[in-house]
């Protein structure tokens, strides 16, 4: 039976195969990315231990997927994308806002012109992640380098539903991108809706972006009085960034809104990269909510990369985060990081973080700030925490 199986499917596979070689070009792709971490100080019932473990997508997230385009004549192309998230250790697909979605990293289709733009349609992600998150120390060393809890999304942890997206051609270094995702709810248009705007700009060795994403919670009250009790209800459109399991956004998971914007440049000069951003964070509560009064997050980051050789690149990155409102609390993250390049495709890093975190926990009056590195989700039971992984990426 194994074997009729296997054949049946892989004449499927030629099929579709020998039909998209006549029509379209399609490229199958992915990322296994491995590590041996070791956490210090990590919260097990209320005592800090010290944790040795694998731990994949540290540098990117581990997938595969499939891309192409049909050229339809005219400068115009149909495209496509599918990209599925999944955990290296055990084979099991990677969890997105507690669920198990086949293609739960990206799933869209649309239409694109050299001259008019991009319009795609399906699961997505934000103008943020897009045009923002690439020329910050995330998009070059990953979660380490992200900020505490990622209540920015620096680390992509949200990906959005029943998104429509235009990206605009670049005009002399200027590319700009809208998208609004609908939630779905007859009668109630702006309940759980998502949208965002964002641009770039970039001339000879510098590079800017900014832009602007907000996430509606739902607004019906069943929905509403679950998220009280510690979820995101709006799954139709944004996933939230609370998935992570950090203790700086549990507590804030009912909030009625997220709104965040972030800015960010960098300069390119010989074998240095220096990158510094600002992202501003509020989540807004309603009568649903378990927190009462709006919580504020200022985050301020600056990262530098040097090429060392053409193989081995070296950065060192800090991020600060102020959260002030319902509680106040301040996070110092500084990171370390080195790639080296044994070819294309495949290379070895080094991460490192440590943070220190002072005040009271965001959301929680009277408890005080625990550490939180990054995106991991591994919470400590004191104010500080270190985090070091060692590990390998290959890319097909």
């Amino acid at each position: 039976m194994k074997r009729v199986a296997l054949s049946t499917l892989s004449l499927a596979l030629l099929a579709v195969t020998g039909v998209a070689h006549a029509q379209s070009s399609v490229t199958l792709y992915g990322v296994i990315d491995e590590s041996i971490q070791w956490a210090h100080n990590v919260d097990t019932n209320g005592a800090n231990k010290n944790l040795y473990q694998l731990a994949g997508g540290n540098l990117s997230g581990n997938r595969w997927g499939l891309k192409g385009t049909e050229d339809l004549g005219g400068g115009l192309k149909a495209i496509f994308q599918l990209e599925s998230g999944f955990n290296v250790n055990n084979g099991k697909f990677s969890a997105f806002n507690a669920s198990t979605t086949i293609f739960g990293r990206q799933a869209y289709v649309g239409l694109t012109h050299d001259q008019f733009g991009t319009v795609t349609l399906g699961r997505q992600y934000d103008p943020l992640v897009d045009m923002v998150q690439p020329l910050t120390g995330d998009n070059y060393f990953g979660s380490e380098f992200a900020t505490p809890g990622d209540v920015d999304n620096n680390d992509n942890s949200s990906r959005t539903n029943n998104a429509i997206k235009y990206v605009s051609p670049v005009f002399d270094g200027f590319q700009f991108e809208g998208m609004y995702a609908l939630g779905g709810v007859a009668g109630a248009t702006g309940s759980g809706q998502s949208w965002g705007a964002a641009a770039t700009y970039g001339i000879g060795s510098f590079n800017a972006a900014a832009g602007y994403f907000r996430m509606d919670n739902s607004s019906t009250p069943a929905d509403r009085i679950a998220a009280s009790n510690g979820g995101w209800a709006s799954g139709a459109t944004s996933d939230n960034v609370f998935y992570d399991g950090s203790v700086i956004t549990n507590s804030l998971a009912s909030a009625k809104s997220v709104g965040i914007a972030s800015i960010a440049t960098q300069y390119v000069a010989g074998p240095f990269t220096f990158g510094i951003r600002y992202s501003n964070v509020q989540f807004k509560p309603d009568g649903y909510s378990a927190f009462a009064s709006t919580e504020r997050f200022n985050v301020g980051g600056g990262f530098l990369g040097y090429q060392l050789n053409p193989a081995l690149l070296l950065g060192l990155g800090y991020v600060y985060t102020h959260a002030a409102g319902e509680t106040s609390s301040t996070y110092h993250q500084i990171s370390l990081g080195a790639d080296y390049n044994l070819s294309k495709r495949t290379d070895l890093y080094a991460v490192a973080a440590y943070q220190h975190a002072s005040g009271t926990q965001p959301g929680t009056p009277g408890v005080n700030a625990t550490a939180s590195i990054g995106s991991y989700g591994i919470n400590s039971a004191t104010s500080s925490q270190e985090l070091v992984s060692l590990g390998i990426r290959h890319k097909f």
